[in-house]
């Protein structure tokens, strides 16, 4: 068995090998009937394989299948893709930004990847600063947090919010609400930064610690709160998980076994397909230090079956039960995080400094709690959208939805979505406002922020 995967990296030794044999990259509509075939083959490096399905649930594709193979130098994957509505990918512009994001040029011009450009974990991105807040969740809790920025002037213009075992991390994205741009005044950061941890630290009945961070580095978004999560050792627990935290529908399962004749531990996830499912297992076994050499997905009807096989940076494969206890505790949370719990709602308002904390404020008075939040800024409009429950953890009655409607009033246009944890029932209530329906995915939702 190998010593190691990579003993060594030298930047300057992978470009120059990347120059020598450069990533070949296709996209294939003819091969398949249902789907696009996207192929890439390239020099094996470090992360690798998270950078390329990174850049494909960025464009909110669907991964139906993937067959991969990184043994030895050399990096060759398959992946079948869809679009979210189910159809090849036919869109030229698209077509061509896969090309160049996952060929050579994208290793010699980082501006090629500017479109999806999901960065997260600076301290000022641009005209903003980057706000990174973890800790217990509570009902009320975005609202209170909201309410700070915005007595603080701070305009909120982009924010992600994941809920997960009774913890919160958030990603903020904020500016000067007269100068509209970035905050670097060290008072009024150490004002926001401690009335944040005040927040936080209101919330804390465990041994657990809230944090406040304006951090460095870039990283993106997504993988940014799966590690807040990690090193929050979300995965342990922190309350008592209900049925209506994790439905039984919801909850994967997962095994590793060791591979004796090939040297490796292969770990099976199986559970309900949803988009960036395979994302989410890719980044956790790379953040835990895991390589993954050969990997096969696939999807049957509403369910994912996943197959990856793997060893340690070092080269070793996972040796004591309690290691493999701990991956499939940590593969499970990830899994989870992003399950969308609760009815969703989609708001369209004027920008404006406070807008986040109203609406919050709204939710909160309504007797909703927010499960996942995703916020974004388009010129002059505001986007928001947020899956919410009762507080109790119960499904959004329609009365509810009648009183929310109305403390909104005309200054938003709203649209409401079915509960996808009950896609089979008919939605509660589909408000009339001569909105255009338009669904906002996750994966777009920093698309126009960071472009």
């Amino acid at each position: 068995m190998a010593s190691a995967c990579w003993p060594y990296f030298d930047p300057e030794y992978e470009n120059f090998s990347i120059r020598i044999n450069p990533p070949r990259v296709s996209v294939d509509n003819s091969s398949c009937r249902e789907c696009t075939l996207v192929k890439v083959d390239s020099v094996n490096k470090p992360g690798i394989l998270l950078e390329v399905v990174q850049i494909l649930s960025d464009l909110d594709l669907i991964i139906t299948k993937a067959y991969i193979s990184s043994d030895g130098g050399w990096f060759m994957d398959v992946f079948h893709v869809t679009d979210q509505q189910g159809k090849k990918i036919t869109d030229s512009k698209m077509i061509d930004y896969i090309e160049k994001a996952l060929g050579p040029k994208a290793h010699i011009n980082d501006g090629v990847k500017a479109w999806p450009s999901k960065q997260v974990g600076v301290h000022c991105v641009g005209d903003h600063t980057a706000i990174e807040l973890i800790g217990r969740d509570r009902p009320g809790l975005l609202s209170e947090i909201s309410a700070v920025l915005a007595n603080l002037r701070f305009n909120v213009v982009a924010a992600e919010v994941w809920t997960h075992n009774r913890r919160i991390a958030c990603v903020v994205y904020v500016n000067d609400d007269t100068t509209c741009r970035a905050v670097d005044d060290p008072t009024r950061l150490s004002a926001m930064e401690e009335q944040l941890k005040n927040i936080l630290r209101g919330c804390e009945d465990d041994d657990k610690v809230s944090r406040t961070s304006f951090s460095m580095g870039f990283t993106h978004v997504d993988r940014r709160l799966h590690q807040m999560f990690f090193a929050d050792r979300d995965y342990e627990g922190g309350g008592v998980t209900t049925e209506a935290d994790h439905p039984p529908s919801f909850k994967p399962k997962i095994t590793v076994e060791r591979c004796q004749d090939k040297g490796y531990s292969v770990v099976n996830v199986k559970c309900k397909d949803r988009a960036k499912l395979m994302f989410d297992i890719v980044c956790t076994l790379t953040d835990m230090q895991y390589v993954v050499f050969h990997a096969s997905i696939s999807s049957d009807g509403p369910y994912a079956s996943q197959e990856y096989y793997i060893r340690h940076m070092d080269g070793c494969i996972l040796d004591t039960e309690g290691e493999k206890e701990r991956v499939i505790k940590c593969l499970e949370a990830a899994i989870q995080r992003r399950v969308s719990e609760g009815l969703s709602l989609e708001l369209c308002a004027k920008d404006r400094v406070g807008l986040l904390s109203e609406v919050t404020r709204i939710l909160r008075e309504n007797g909703l709690s927010v499960s996942r939040a995703g916020v974004t800024t388009i010129g002059e409009q505001a986007m928001n959208v947020f899956y919410v429950r009762d507080a109790s953890g119960k499904p959004v009655d329609m009365k509810t939805i009648e009183s929310l409607r109305k403390d909104i009033g005309h200054t938003m246009m709203i649209n409401v979505k079915k509960d996808p944890l009950n896609a089979n029932k008919e939605p509660q209530y589909q408000a009339s406002t001569g909105w255009a329906k338009t669904s906002f995915f996750f994966g777009n939702l920093f698309e126009r922020f960071l472009a």
